[in-house]
């Protein structure tokens, strides 16, 4: 029997594959059932697949028991169909130098960038994640800056709310990951949301006083993003916040030691940039600041 697929509904992408579809292929190549409904786009549909005790083939792309052994033996890899075979799905990047790749979790995947997650994964998930920081921000609407954009999805989440969400991106390689990434089909999609490339330390500058009505600020690390946690880089944050405007500033789980260290240079720093109201937001691990309602312009720092 030659094995074929039909979607339940349409699939936009090319099919993906996680450890856990595998098993789920594998579980009904054994119980001889000749079909099995299962996601191949990360969780965002399912399909309905005709299999036989040896292959699965999902249009052009076989499946032996032999490959979907493979994929079950990584749990943190998600799968796609290229040049012939199905290869863990990654992006090198030409301006970093690092390998981008997407983790699967219990919805939307992260990326996993030199080898640390971008989204917390221990206790909740990506999803989940977003929506917390967005919580922390106050669901804000007018303009509104992401600072990072990576998957995409605090921008996804502040579009629900916010007037047009202007997010910023380094890294074309992100960017690349994002368009093959299911969950972050709206990044692409939403007509409110404006993706610009470039280094946020310097786009910053291009923007006028008062311009946004909140800032959602989720960088990497320090030791892959120092510059993005300088006093300098807070200082025209503040300029471009109108007054009252809140910022959310991600740092990491406030009960480790490195990110408790963190979080209070962190707000010493926004302090001395002219924000108030500076106070931890655990639940969403990091801090929450105050653009002042005063009304005298702060200078721009170069």
């Amino acid at each position: 029997m030659k094995a074929q697929s039909s979607p339940t509904s349409e699939r936009r992408f090319p099919p993906l594959l996680t450890s856990a579809v595998a098993q789920q292929l594998l579980d009904a190549m054994r119980s001889g059932t000749g079909t099995a409904s299962v996601s191949l786009d990360l969780g965002v549909s399912e399909e309905h697949v005709a299999l036989d005790a040896a292959t699965v083939s999902i249009g052009n792309a076989n499946l032996s028991r032999t490959t979907l052994v493979e994929i079950l033996a990584a749990p943190n890899q998600c799968f796609e169909w290229a040049d012939g075979a199905w290869r863990p799905l990654s992006v090198f990047s030409e301006t970093t130098g690092w390998v981008r790749t997407l983790r699967p979790t219990a919805d939307a995947p992260t990326t996993v960038v030199a080898g640390f997650p971008m989204h917390r994964i221990v206790g909740t998930t990506p999803k989940a994640d977003a929506q917390a920081k967005v919580r922390a921000l106050g669901r804000p609407r007018g303009r509104v800056l992401d600072t990072a954009t990576g998957l995409g999805y605090t921008a996804i989440e502040l579009s629900r709310t916010a007037i047009e969400v202007v997010t910023i991106e380094l890294d074309a390689a992100a960017v690349e990951l994002a368009r093959r990434n299911p969950w972050s089909a709206a990044l692409f999609d939403t007509p409110s949301i404006q993706m610009l490339p470039g280094d946020a330390t310097e786009v910053v500058h291009t923007f006028a006083d008062r311009e946004f009505a909140a800032v959602l600020h989720d960088p990497p690390t320090p030791q892959l993003g120092g510059e993005l946690y300088s006093s300098a880089f807070y200082a025209e944050l503040r300029r471009i916040l109108r007054p009252g405007g809140r910022l959310f500033h991600y740092i990491g789980d406030p009960t480790s030691g490195r990110a408790s260290r963190a979080t209070s240079g962190v707000a010493k720093r926004l302090t001395d940039a002219g924000f108030v109201d500076v106070r931890r937001e655990k639940t969403a691990f990091g801090v929450v600041a105050v653009a002042p309602r005063r009304t005298r312009r702060y200078r721009r720092f170069s």
